[in-house]
């Protein structure tokens, strides 16, 4: 059975799109620029719950949490998100804005362990 979010869900989530925090839009880059391949969508309705971004592809979910975050309430949001079957990392503000490399390689990490092998192109002669 599919789970379609609240009819709210799509307008809440094109107004979050449209007024991105600084370190949204840094991970919007961050994601666009390296990870192409993942076809990460911002603010995307699941459940209940609008996530910061989200990869269908390699089922995760990353979220970048100012002070307003707190730690009770996320532990249910991540339950039920990777109840879905979603691995779900979180960022504070701070580091996305200061710590990029770092946000990257855990990025990164997270990706290569929902694709350990990934599909090498055709090499051609039939092998």
């Amino acid at each position: 059975m599919k789970h379609h979010p609240p009819a709210t869900a799509t307008k809440l989530a094109r107004r979050l799109r449209r007024d991105m925090t600084d370190a949204e839009r840094r991970m919007w880059t961050l994601l666009r620029e390296n990870f192409p391949e993942a076809r990460f969508r911002r603010q995307v309705p699941l459940l209940q719950y609008i996530a910061d971004f989200a990869s269908h592809r390699v089922r995760l979910v990353i979220e970048v949490d100012g002070s307003q975050h707190d730690v009770q309430v996320d532990a249910a949001r991540t339950a039920a998100i990777e109840g879905q079957g979603y691995r779900v990392i979180r960022f504070t503000n701070y580091d996305v804005l200061t710590a990029e490399e770092g946000v990257f390689m855990v990025i990164d990490s997270a990706i290569r362990d929902a694709h350990p092998h990934p599909t090498l192109l055709h090499q051609g002669g039939g092998h």
